[in-house]
Order: structure tokens, then C-alpha cells, then sequence
């Protein structure tokens, strides 16, 4: 079941992230993403099922267009905080030139249809 209160810290943390970025080069993010801490579970949604429907709606009420980096970045935080031990995959592909960020959990990719480890070299895993 989603809940208001999920969506709305869902939200808060898409904006964290904006002014986070704003203020911060990759290099600061990737550090951040990568010190996120695994909780345990127990905060009410724990599912990834549950937790992607929350961040769905919480993506299409967020007012700015949630690109794959913020994205993945807030998923992890997400995840994490509820028990799930995500990571975040950057990954890039050589011709034509395109990077990508998208997340995993236990090798299995989460709420991305576009990343592929066959389509993307990857570059980095935080």
C-alpha cells in the first residue's frame, strides 16, 4: 500500500539531491551514494516492489524531470534505508556515446527498462 508519508519523503529526497548537485561536483555524489547506510528493516514498506511503486509516483509529482542519475542515486538511498542492499551502476556505452545510471540489487536490475550490462561497459558500482 503506498502512503502519503512515502511518497512525500520520496519527494523531499529528489530535492535534496537537486540542491545537493547544486552545490556539489560527481566526485562528492559518488561518495555519497557510495556512504549510504544499509538499515535494517522495518520503517513499513520493504518490498522493492512497494518501494518502486512509492518513487514512481513520487518521480511523476516531483515538478522537474528525474533524469537516470538522481534517480538511481535516491533509489539506493531509498532501498537502503529500508533493508535492501542496493548499489548504484554507471555505466557508459562507446558508440554512439551514451552513460547511464541505473540500479541493482544482488546482480538483478531495479526500475530501469533502458540499463543492460550487455549494452552498457560498466564503469563504476557505488
Amino acid at each position: 500500500m503506498i502512503r502519503t508519508i512515502h511518497v512525500i519523503e520520496a519527494i523531499v529526497a529528489l530535492a535534496a539531491h537537486d540542491l545537493f548537485m547544486a552545490c556539489h561536483r560527481f566526485s562528492s555524489l559518488h561518495e555519497r551514494v557510495r556512504r549510504f547506510p544499509l538499515r535494517a528493516a522495518g520503517r513499513g514498506v520493504s518490498s522493492i516492489d512497494a518501494l518502486e511503486a512509492v518513487f514512481n509516483v513520487a518521480c511523476s509529482l516531483y515538478p522537474r524531470r528525474v533524469l537516470c542519475l538522481q534517480r538511481s542515486a535516491v533509489l539506493v538511498r531509498i532501498l537502503r534505508r529500508n533493508g535492501i542492499p542496493a548499489h548504484m551502476i554507471i555505466g557508459a556505452q562507446k558508440l554512439p556515446f551514451k552513460a547511464h545510471a541505473w540500479v541493482e540489487v544482488n546482480g538483478e536490475i531495479v526500475h530501469d527498462r533502458l540499463a543492460s550490462r550487455e549494452k552498457f561497459l560498466v564503469l563504476e558500482v557505488c
